[in-house]
């Protein structure tokens, strides 16, 4: 059961995160959050009221705020990490956001093996060379770099917080459901802010209805991806758990060699390839 949701949440975000991205492309990074978490957040609370979930409130749901407060800012920066491309090397970065569990247990008294502080190397030596020569005289590869790496500690942090804000599957669907209220909030009033700086808040100064169902897919791929996880984490080893989802870069790389026809140096694929081998040593560790 364990392998079978790991795989289905790589799957899932991998989707999400070629969704997105594409999103992004033609709409605001912020409205592309707001909608798309506020169209999961609207299905979760249906779910809730379903299987009543909300005998499941309880302090452990603050982790869900929490996680709630931090998402939207690793969704943004990601998803315009995405826009600015390639995806290839955006996507694999992302995944060295796997450190943050790790400080996690540091903090908690563990201590790392070799094939950990092997791990963390490969991935740091990864971010270098992902960039590529590009990176030289080209600040748009730069701030690619920057918003992925903000955006992969950003869900390390999510993915610790929410894995302590439920212990039941009611309690996930409500977990989840006040996380993606909160998302709707934090990137809400980022989305105000912007706009009364002088930010378009919508295409073309139209909402974007043709765009609307693949809104909904990436919400509703991205709360998925959480609650896969979860479970997977929940019903066998985390190191396990943790291998299998974060080959999700793969399904983006291979969703915009597909699609998009992008072709990388082969740097920047060497380099990404070693953030993912580091990422996947850091969890097997």
């Amino acid at each position: 059961m364990t392998a079978l949701f790991a795989l289905a949440t790589s799957l899932l975000w991998g989707l999400a995160d070629f969704g997105g991205g594409l999103l992004t492309r033609r709409t605001p990074a912020l409205t592309v959050v707001v909608v798309s978490q506020a169209i999961a957040a609207a299905v979760l609370g249906a779910i809730v009221v379903a299987t009543g979930g909300w005998s499941e409130a309880g302090p452990q749901l603050w982790f869900a705020v929490a996680a709630g407060a931090v998402g939207p800012v690793a969704l943004l920066c990601f998803y315009k990490a995405l826009a600015l491309g390639p995806m290839g090397v955006v996507s694999p970065l992302g995944t060295v956001g796997v450190a943050v569990p790790v400080g996690v247990g540091l903090f908690l008294g563990e201590r790392p093996g070799l094939v950990q502080v092997a791990g963390i190397a490969v991935a740091v030596l990864g971010v270098v060379l992902a960039g590529g020569p590009q990176l030289r005289g080209a600040p748009v590869q730069r701030q690619a770099i920057l918003l992925t790496l903000v955006a992969a500690f950003g869900f390390g942090t999510v993915f610790a917080l929410i894995a302590e804000a439920s212990s039941t599957l009611t309690g996930l669907f409500l977990a989840l459901f006040v996380q993606r209220v909160v998302n709707v909030l934090a990137g809400g009033l980022a989305l105000y802010a912007s706009v009364r700086r002088g930010g378009a808040a919508l295409p073309d100064g139209a909402f974007p209805w043709r765009s609307l169902p693949a809104l909904a897919f990436v919400g509703l791929a991205d709360v998925a991806a959480n609650g896969t996880y979860v479970v997977a984490a929940q019903h066998g080893p985390v190191t396990v758990a943790a291998v299998l989802a974060s080959l999700y870069p793969v399904v983006t790389a291979l969703a915009a060699r597909g699609f998009l026809r992008e072709r990388l140096q082969a740097v920047q694929a060497a380099g990404a390839g070693l953030a993912l081998v580091g990422t996947l040593l850091l969890a097997t560790g």
